[in-house]
């Protein structure tokens, strides 16, 4: 009995940790690899707090938290792999072509980066392109961080916390776990069929 309450104790205590462990997981590939265009972020977002909200085990701020740096690390690797490895292959690249993109990149990022990476994250498979396109386009580092810093905020914490409130509607709470599993399916069909229909 004992070593079956032990368990169930280091069970319970490891749970909410695997839950924050995946989650985080999950923004970090979204925003940071290029692999990961095709996860449901707002989705996984939302219904995390959802799920925060229905379970007194898991701690809201503990759980904002790990999305907001998993968010923030994601495009700042994004940034960097786009500066160190983007840029380098494009300029070995004497394409007419080639060269007018990067030089409309370029303008773009000075004019409007700032608001276009802010504005990023709320886009599917968009928030995972902006970052790298930035750093091969040479955007100001300090720019880019701070529009890094404001959209992680609003994104990360803002959706995460919009399902935790949202939950505070009883119906919403009762029914937490079909909810997030439907707005996670949704998103995967919707991914799957976007790709589907990508030009050939």
């Amino acid at each position: 009995m004992e070593l079956a309450a032990s368990f169930d104790s280091q069970f319970a205590t490891l749970a909410p940790f695997v839950f924050y462990v995946v989650v985080a997981g999950i923004v970090f590939i979204e925003t940071g690899l290029l692999v990961g265009f095709f996860l449901p972020g707002d989705s996984i977002l939302f219904s995390a707090g959802l799920v925060a909200a229905s379970q007194d085990n898991v701690n809201i701020v503990i759980l904002v938290t790990a999305i907001f740096l998993a968010a923030f690390f994601g495009d700042q690797v994004g940034f960097v792999l786009g500066r160190v490895i983007g840029r380098p292959y494009l300029d070995k690249r004497k394409s007419p072509y080639i060269l007018k993109m990067v030089s409309n990149a370029e303008r773009f990022y000075e004019k409007s980066g700032w608001w276009a990476v802010v504005a990023a994250r709320f886009f599917p498979w968009i928030r995972t392109f902006v970052p790298p396109i930035a750093g091969a386009a040479k955007m100001n580092y300090y720019k880019f961080l701070s529009a890094n810093v404001l959209g992680a905020l609003l994104w990360g914490v803002g959706i995460t916390l919009a399902g935790f409130y949202a939950a505070s509607v009883p119906w919403v709470k009762s029914f937490s776990y079909a909810i997030a599993a439907f707005f996670i399916t949704a998103s995967i069909i919707s991914a799957f069929v976007n790709y589907r229909r990508r030009p050939q």
